[in-house]
């Protein structure tokens, strides 16, 4: 299960995918953590992609995506330069899914992320959840409806 609506999001602490260390704490007025299963998979590399091209979306709503994998920050860096991506893509690799735990979207069956993001606000409560069922990307649209009522600045 997710965290709920109004729980105070974990600190975390990991690298990008150019291994720059990117605090919770310096993710300023607001935020989208989007938690994912692995880089290059068919639904993770359209989602990825669908975030890329409606950056607009983010910066509008004055809110930074970060995108959070069980991934290395080098399997990162090859997934960003071969999509075009240009947000943060954070490597919670070791110690193994540690942070995504703590967002309660590991799957402790299959090793990775589950599909969940969370929409942060500046003292790091939740205000919204986004999640989709297995094999199943997040639409867009329900990146804007959350942002569109979630009171994050």
């Amino acid at each position: 299960m997710p965290l709920d609506v109004g729980a105070t999001a974990p600190g975390f602490s990991l690298p990008n995918q150019f291994g720059e260390t990117v605090d919770s704490a310096s993710l300023g007025a607001g935020a989208v953590v989007v938690f994912f299963p692995f880089a290059f998979s068919r639904v993770c590399t359209d989602e990825m992609a669908q975030l890329r091209d409606n950056l607009g979306l983010f910066d509008a709503a004055a809110v930074r995506l970060v995108a959070i994998s069980v991934d290395t920050k080098y399997t990162l860096r090859a997934f960003a330069d071969a999509n075009d991506i240009s947000f943060d893509l954070l490597a919670d690799f070791w110690p193994h899914g540690a942070v995504t735990r703590a967002y309660s979207a590991f799957d402790d069956v299959n090793g990775y992320a589950e599909r969940v993001s969370y929409v942060l606000d500046a003292s790091g409560t939740v205000r919204a959840v986004i999640s989709s069922e297995h094999g199943q990307g997040r639409p867009i649209a329900d990146y804007a409806e959350a942002l569109r009522t979630a009171a994050v600045v």
